[in-house]
């Protein structure tokens, strides 16, 4: 159906044969000829306008398709909205042959990131469900605290910190904080909370500054080195409950991943498949900056990385090693 859709509205040459009585593509031919919509998308304003609505549009299709990151969603729907997402980008690649190619990649990001939102969220409910039966058994639980406590964080929190460099107070707090979260034997919504506080508290420094994204993808980068840490230790300790902590980092990572997103995503008054979108070198920004400043751009691209790479020095040693 939305491929249908796609190639009549692009008067698509992919295009299938109307059904007998059906006037879709005369119809929007007579409202807006074809050679006149190629020269429209050829306009930077309007094609910056059709990526917000494209943006708008796709983050309304991933709320109503995944309301609730965390629940139960079933089997058949999940595979049926993976499918979905995997036919996206060939889909509208195909419907959109002819047209000018800044065009096509600024179509392309929006629906790029509209496909790997929706394979994300689906991939973290599997992993929300595989986690709960996890975090419901008394037994695996109270051998995760055993092993947990085995791990000597203080050798973790040295290695890390030259990398990192975070507060050891703080990440002595969130070790304290998730020992006894884990020891309370919690439910995953309740994780799911305690995951949002943790954002939360580090990133509210930051929440009226310009730095605010920069900051939060440090702090996913940090997270993640850290748990890394934590699971090579007890991976070297050959802890019993290995494989219940791998999963539960799954989880907490892609967790605070899409956390991390949306935070990003309101401070900077976006949808979060906007957000995402920025990442990927289809941009549509790009292409409105391209067309419009196509002489300022290396000048503006090496004054953003210098202003960067001024941002933060290179990390201090923390401690002497021997």
């Amino acid at each position: 159906m939305v491929e249908a859709l796609w190639q009549n509205f692009w008067r698509s040459t992919n295009a299938a044969p109307p059904s007998p009585g059906s006037d879709t593509n005369d119809d929007f031919e007579q409202r807006l000829a074809k050679d006149k919509l190629v020269i429209l998308v050829e306009c930077p304003p309007v094609v910056v306008f059709m990526c917000h609505c494209d943006y708008m549009l796709y983050q309304c299709i991933v709320d109503v398709l995944i309301p609730e990151v965390l629940r139960h969603i079933p089997g058949t729907l999940t595979q049926a909205i993976r499918n979905f997402a995997k036919s996206l980008e060939g889909w509208l690649t195909s419907s959109l042959q002819g047209y000018p190619p800044a065009f096509i990649s600024a179509k392309l990001a929006a629906v790029v990131a509209f496909s790997q939102t929706l394979r994300r969220y689906t991939s973290l409910n599997h992993l929300a469900q595989a986690a709960r039966a996890v975090l419901q058994n008394s037994t695996q639980i109270s051998q995760m605290l055993a092993d947990l406590n085995r791990v000597d964080f203080a050798n973790v929190q040295e290695q890390a910190s030259w990398v990192c460099q975070c507060e050891e107070s703080l990440v002595s707090r969130l070790e304290q904080s998730f020992k006894q979260t884990l020891q309370q034997q919690n439910s995953l919504e309740q994780w799911a909370t305690w995951l949002d506080d943790v954002v939360t508290h580090v990133l509210q420094p930051y929440e009226a500054s310009s730095h605010f994204s920069k900051a939060a993808r440090q702090f996913l980068l940090k997270w993640s080195f850290y748990s890394s840490m934590v699971i090579r230790d007890l991976t070297l300790r050959s802890a019993a409950s290995f494989g219940s902590f791998h999963l539960i980092r799954l989880l907490y990572d892609e967790y605070m991943f899409y956390l991390v997103e949306h935070r990003v995503a309101k401070a900077n008054n976006k949808t979060a498949i906007a957000v995402m979108s920025e990442f990927s070198s289809l941009k549509c920004d790009s292409f409105s900056d391209t067309m419009t400043m196509s002489g300022d751009i290396p000048g503006t691209s090496s004054t953003v990385t210098d202003e960067e790479d001024k941002d933060e020095g290179p990390p201090a040693t923390k401690k002497a090693r021997s």
